[in-house]
């Protein structure tokens, strides 16, 4: 097992890491936007928290829970360990740095991109996540079938201005650090070629703005509709 260890403590087997960790995190992020857009079906919350219950009862779902909560902290930790990596290994910086022309301002910028949407992961875990588990939830019922009122969380959360505001501009910097992630995922993980590299630049590039964008929709509408 010592060569697994000393890859996991190789830079780059670090950034393997952050690559898959990455790649399982927006498909995560997939998921987790295609359900929420139950919140917008007008129907008083029921398939929102139809769809809460399974997700939060489901096995399968719950193992892959799990490995979200494991994708989630491996991506921090990895990417602390590989900035204090590149700050060891550049001291002293460059006499005339030319970053702004070697590179996007969100690749040069992803620690800060990544705390401060590390910031906003623990007010939405704080608000959502824990209530969900372990708080004090009304419950209503669908047939004969109680079901926790999550949308009624959700709805009460999202009529306070700085709330929905924070969540509106945590979207802008998800949308930043995928960018940049996205595409280097890929590269990362050795899958760039001439063929096909243009097209995942441009899905990346798509998805950066098109999941942030449904993410930071749903706050405004309810804050708007409520």
């Amino acid at each position: 097992m010592s060569w697994v260890t000393k890859t996991l403590k190789s830079t780059l087997g670090r950034k393997l890491i952050m690559a898959l960790t990455g790649l399982f995190l927006i498909l995560f992020l997939t998921g987790h936007v295609s359900g929420n857009l139950l919140l917008f079906k007008g129907d008083g919350g029921e398939a929102f928290n139809i769809y809460a219950k399974f997700m939060t009862t489901n096995p399968a779902v719950k193992i892959l829970s799990y490995l979200t909560y494991i994708s989630v902290i491996g991506h921090i930790i990895y990417s602390i360990l590989l900035s204090q990596h590149n700050k060891a290994a550049r001291p002293v910086g460059y006499a005339e740095s030319k970053a702004s022309t070697n590179s996007a301002w969100s690749s040069r910028n992803m620690g800060v991109l990544g705390t401060i949407i590390l910031i906003f992961l623990v007010v939405h875990l704080q608000g959502f996540w824990a209530k969900m588990h372990w708080g004090e939830v009304p419950m209503v019922t669908y047939g004969e079938e109680e079901y926790k009122n999550l949308f009624l969380i959700v709805s009460e959360a999202f009529k306070q201005e700085w709330l929905v505001a924070l969540y509106v501009i945590s979207m802008g910097f998800l949308g930043f650090h995928l960018s940049h992630g996205f595409a280097s995922a890929f590269q990362t993980l050795g899958l760039n070629h001439k063929k096909y590299s243009p097209a995942i630049k441009a899905i990346g590039q798509v998805y950066c703005i098109v999941v942030p964008a449904a993410f930071a929709s749903m706050p405004l509408y309810i804050y708007f509709t409520s």
